[in-house]
């Protein structure tokens, strides 16, 4: 006799559980990957909140932080990114638009830097603005590292976390979800 095994519901991450319903209303709808405002919108929408000056990354639900984890900005961190290879965290307004689970570091979130500003920004200084400005883990032989703080911005702009951060905030996040970085 076969028996189907169905896995633990409890179990199932935010993320796949909210693709997987998602995806069935989007199949219906002829529509893609679940997006953010597909699963929360409005006032209790989920967001990222990164903070340069204080060196955190906050996931924020309804206007408060309910996880907050240390980075590492890129070489150069003050002032936003202002053109290609300058070594500096943007800052402004952006959405996530991909994930990367076979990034060089562990987990990756790309997100859509440039903006309108940061276009303008850097076609006024004659620049290219630069891009693939990510969030992502550590690199492999890192491990389970998981420092209070980093000791030092070593990234050509992205934002870094720990690995298991990067695992809290992949499981929390959607496609669209929109990322705050302030100075």
């Amino acid at each position: 006799m076969w028996h189907t095994v169905m896995p633990d519901p409890i179990l199932l991450d935010r993320r796949n559980a909210c693709l997987g319903i998602a995806g069935c209303a989007a199949a219906s709808m002829g529509a893609g990957q679940a997006r953010a405002d597909d699963w929360a919108s409005g006032a209790n929408a989920l967001r990222i909140v990164v903070v340069k000056s204080a060196r955190k990354l906050m996931l924020v639900r309804t206007g408060r932080p309910f996880h907050s984890f240390p980075i590492a900005l890129g070489q150069h961190p003050t002032g936003p990114k202002r053109a290609a290879g300058d070594g500096r965290t943007p800052e402004g307004h952006y959405q996530i638009d991909s994930f990367n689970d076979q990034s060089r570091y562990y987990r990756a979130l790309h997100i859509s830097y440039p903006n309108r500003e940061d276009m303008l920004r850097a076609e006024a200084a004659g620049l290219p603005p630069g891009g693939n400005i990510e969030i992502h883990g550590l690199p492999a032989d890192f491990g389970d590292y998981d420092p209070k703080f980093f000791p030092r911005d070593w990234t050509d702009g992205c934002i870094a976390v720990s690995n298991r951060a990067m695992d809290t905030i992949w499981k929390s996040v959607a496609l669209d979800t929109p990322v705050e970085i302030r100075a």
